[in-house]
């Protein structure tokens, strides 16, 4: 049965993606964002994709009133999938004051106007940055939260936690908390994908767009880390495998099928590539040769992490299905058909 789904930050890169995925499982959607690092047009790509034109709110969840505004009377959302923070984790160790302020407080405005209004379930984008570096790898869902390496990584704990508190204070509100690792490609119409306002802070981005000659050179920050190249591990998902799983977890809440009030699963494809072995992949994936040069460390950064999929898989019914060649070709032809839109504009 069709239900409203209330997605904020939704005309990000995650957000917009899953926009598509829940309209295609039948979904109306409703997106809050206040295009800090997106653009309204997203709205076009997701209408192109799905013959559907998402409802819209240009709203900042840090602006209280007019959150409670937007809730005030709104008895036809079902439940709220939670994308909106700031999230890159160099920023974050620049200006941490920044991240804690946007990050927090709009999640707790966010959960305060729920429960004021009646609306119960909640999925929440959260990060594989709450385990640090782990102890042992993959890291499954028992393996403990660390002291964060980044402010980032702190604001997706504190999330996490005032969730869950909130959920075992007896509130009516289920909760599940998404951990996943690093979302990579777009969607394969190319409608839509990541589009970074200003320079890129993630990897793949910043390889498109040195591909395409927007950036000079890509830097690798640092090849002095133990793994087999000296560059850093990271479990790359596509962000349409990625999407689906938020499907997934909104149903599971609507249907009543959480088993504990508050629920959390790591989201990723369980293997690991370096930095150099995605260049590598994407120069093969699509015949383009990267410009790049080794740099020191970046701070927050760890030094390996990839996930142990197998509780989400078994309880959630859910697996990562595209392969990482595929998905690097898909950020390229997204950047190609992206840069050729904004000439023609």
């Amino acid at each position: 049965m069709a239900k409203k789904i209330l997605v904020t930050g939704g005309t990000g890169y995650i957000g917009s993606h899953t926009a598509v995925e829940l309209i295609n499982a039948g979904h109306d959607v409703v997106i809050i964002d206040n295009l800090y690092n997106s653009d309204r047009s997203v709205l076009e790509g997701i209408q192109n994709i799905t013959g559907y034109r998402p409802e819209f709110h240009q709203i900042d969840l840090c602006e209280r009133d007019r959150l409670e505004a937007f809730f005030a009377g709104r008895k036809d959302i079902a439940a709220v999938i939670h994308f909106a923070a700031y999230k890159a984790v160099g920023e974050s160790a620049e200006k941490p004051l920044m991240y804690y302020r946007n990050n927090i407080v709009s999640t707790l405005n966010l959960l305060e106007a729920m429960i004021g209004n009646g609306v119960k379930p909640i999925v929440f984008s959260s990060s594989c940055t709450v385990y640090g570096q782990p102890d042992a790898l993959p890291v499954d869902e028992n393996a403990p939260v660390k002291e964060p390496s980044s402010p980032y990584g702190n604001t997706k704990q504190i999330n996490e936690q005032m969730i869950r508190y909130t959920v075992e204070a007896g509130n009516p509100l289920g909760g599940i908390s998404l951990r996943y690792f690093n979302p990579i490609g777009a969607h394969p119409s190319a409608q839509i994908g990541e589009a970074p306002q200003g320079i890129p802070n993630n990897l793949l981005p910043y390889i498109t767009q040195t591909a395409l000659g927007i950036r000079e050179q890509l830097k690798v920050f640092g090849n002095d880390y133990n793994t087999s190249d000296g560059t850093p591990i990271r479990d790359y998902i596509n962000v349409v495998d990625l999407s689906r799983a938020h499907v997934v977890a909104v149903e599971r809440l609507m249907n009543g099928h959480n088993r504990q009030g508050y629920e959390f699963f790591n989201i990723g494809t369980g293997r690991g590539h370096t930095v150099l072995e995605v260049i590598e992949a994407f120069e093969k994936a699509t015949g383009q040769k990267i410009n790049y040069q080794i740099v020191g460390r970046r701070p927050g950064d760890v030094e390996k992490v990839y996930a142990d999929t197998t509780y989400a898989n078994q309880e959630l019914g859910w697996k990562a299905h595209k392969t990482l060649e595929e998905t690097l070709l898909s950020a390229w032809n997204w950047e190609k058909a992206y840069r050729k839109n904004i000439k023609a504009q």
